[in-house]
């Protein structure tokens, strides 16, 4: 499991430093020419009130794949290998979010707060609720 952790840790520092390629100074695909759903109920319940928008669709997308390919490469499915899957995804967008701030010479950790981070808009600790939930939710996965 420890390999599996740092794992994702790694792949999460790489894709944090290629969002930060892509997105620069402007967060959650602000300035990208992708569609966006900026408003809907859904959104508010399940996304935490953030746009939806073409490129994280794909990307939540592709991740999710990704986590998923050793099942398909092995033709191999059990429901702890599910559950691994998305306790690693979940696990993995957590990392790559806050490497996402640390690593970006826009943001950095003295601006890893509410006031500078609009897409973020719920806060529990100094850190965004999302955090919370999907680390607790990816540790208890981790343990079924």
């Amino acid at each position: 499991m420890l390999s599996y952790l740092a794992a994702i840790c790694v792949i999460a520092l790489f894709w944090a430093k290629l969002e930060i390629q892509i997105e620069g100074a402007e967060g959650w695909a602000s300035g990208l020419p992708c569609w966006r759903v900026e408003k809907h109920r859904l959104l508010d319940i399940f996304y935490g009130g953030r746009p939806l928008t073409g490129y994280h669709l794909w990307a939540f997308s592709s991740v999710l794949l990704f986590f998923h390919l050793p099942m398909f490469v092995l033709h191999q499915f059990t429901w702890r290998l599910e559950l691994h899957a998305i306790g690693g995804f979940m696990l993995f967008w957590v990392v790559e979010d806050f490497l996402w701030f640390v690593l970006n010479p826009h943001y950095g950790l003295r601006k890893f707060k509410r006031e500078h981070i609009w897409w973020h808009k719920r806060w529990l600790l100094g850190v965004p609720v999302d955090y919370w939930i999907m680390s607790a939710s990816a540790a208890l996965l981790f343990r079924l």
